[in-house]
């Protein structure tokens, strides 16, 4: 029985170590819900499998890098404001506005959607003026006459219009267009309203009031249809159909006579079901 033994040990034993050779190989860091160690190689490093590797450059390439030159201070970029903003006929205060909503003087911003810059251009928006060149958006001068020439073109369509110019520059022109300028985003709303704070602040004279208004107004529109979409979603069908039972006579039904205490009833019940 013993040299029957050592032979089926033998048997197993080769059997788990060719189990262990066909199980992959799996680092902690690589398990959801781990912190990878400080001296982890990145994903895109040369003993990165190729998936990743390929995976991470295809994020790498979705956004624009910011250029290694120093951006330009605050002061720097108001004093090239003016001359492209006399140069397109276009108001100093709407230009400084504009710049201070959507990067606040940043020269390097990147949004989450892809607008670089200090008027946070989309490349493709920026093409249509001819700036073809994703690094060119990081040139401030660049970035302010092309956003600057984007404010003129929407101030002749809209008939200087602010409130419309504004909210187009933010959500589109086809989305004010398909609206009648009845946007409900909240983020257009919003943005809106900061633009014309900072061009009220920063010596604006065109009239923006009724913008304001049009902004507050549509911002009730947008309460008033989040919750009626919470209503649908939320509500129980069924509990429109409760009926009231009064559990007292009439006499009772008095606040003032009813009587409180461990003893006492409620004044109604609620049900289901159609009292007779």
């Amino acid at each position: 029985m013993k040299p029957r033994s050592c032979a089926c040990s033998a048997h197993v034993r080769r059997g788990l170590a060719a189990l262990v050779l066909c199980v992959p190989l799996v680092s902690w860091a690589s398990l959801p819900g781990t912190v990878p160690k400080a001296n982890a190689e990145p994903a895109d490093a040369a003993t990165a499998s190729a998936p990743q590797a390929t995976t991470a450059a295809a994020t790498r390439t979705t956004f624009a890098v910011p250029p290694q030159r120093p951006r330009p201070s605050r002061a720097e970029v108001k004093a090239m404001i003016p001359a492209v903003a006399q140069r397109h006929g276009v108001e100093v205060a709407l230009v400084q506005a504009v710049v201070a909503a959507e990067s606040n003087y940043d020269a390097h911003a990147i949004s989450r959607a892809g607008a670089i810059g200090l008027m946070q251009l989309m490349p493709p928006t920026a093409a249509d003026y001819g700036v073809v060149s994703v690094d060119d958006l990081f040139d401030p001068k660049i970035n302010l006459d092309t956003g600057t020439r984007h404010l003129k073109r929407l101030l002749r369509k809209y008939d200087n219009d602010y409130g419309r110019v504004i909210m187009a520059y933010n959500a589109g022109e086809g989305v004010v267009d398909r609206t009648n300028s009845q946007v409900t985003y909240r983020e257009t709303l919003n943005y809106t309203e900061a633009v014309i704070n900072f061009y009220r602040r920063n010596g604006g004279t065109q009239p923006t009031q009724a913008a304001l208004n049009q902004v507050h107004a549509l911002r009730g529109t947008r309460n008033l249809g989040d919750a009626r979409r919470l209503m649908k979603r939320y509500l129980d069908p069924s509990l429109l159909s409760l009926k009231v039972k009064p559990s007292l006579d009439l006499h009772r039904l008095n606040p003032a006579l009813h009587d409180a205490g461990p003893e006492s009833r409620p004044m109604f019940e609620l049900g289901s079901q159609r009292w007779p």
